[in-house]
């Protein structure tokens, strides 16, 4: 007979084993227009997903501190569905080859 896992397990657990990574929010649809936003939350942790004026999608953390700005998070749109990623570990952006080219490429780790 296991028993049950104790809080600090059950925390450390879901953050080594399941937040890092890739994880769906929802399709791209949910926010058709410029400036729409939606916010979920990811593993505990609130998230705000919004199109800015070039239509791009883009993820934010919302900090809880006071007056703490928005910590972006890793977003991908790969076949009309929203993907985001919390760790940290993963959050090493590498500068584009070309100044014009303002898309930064990722894939998530189960495809």
């Amino acid at each position: 007979m296991t028993t049950p896992p104790d809080d600090r397990s059950f925390r450390r657990e879901m953050a080594t084993a399941y937040r890092s990574g890739w994880h769906f929010i929802d399709l791209a649809t949910a926010i058709p227009h410029s400036g729409d936003s939606l916010m979920v939350t990811v593993f505990g942790e609130p998230v705000v997903v919004t199109r800015d004026e070039d239509e791009d999608i883009r993820a934010y953390r919302c900090l809880r501190r006071p007056r703490g700005a928005p910590q972006p998070v890793r977003c991908a749109v790969r076949y009309g569905m929203i993907f985001v990623n919390l760790d940290q570990r993963d959050h090493q952006l590498t500068e584009p080859e070309t100044p014009a080219s303002t898309a930064v490429s990722a894939t998530p780790r189960s495809a």
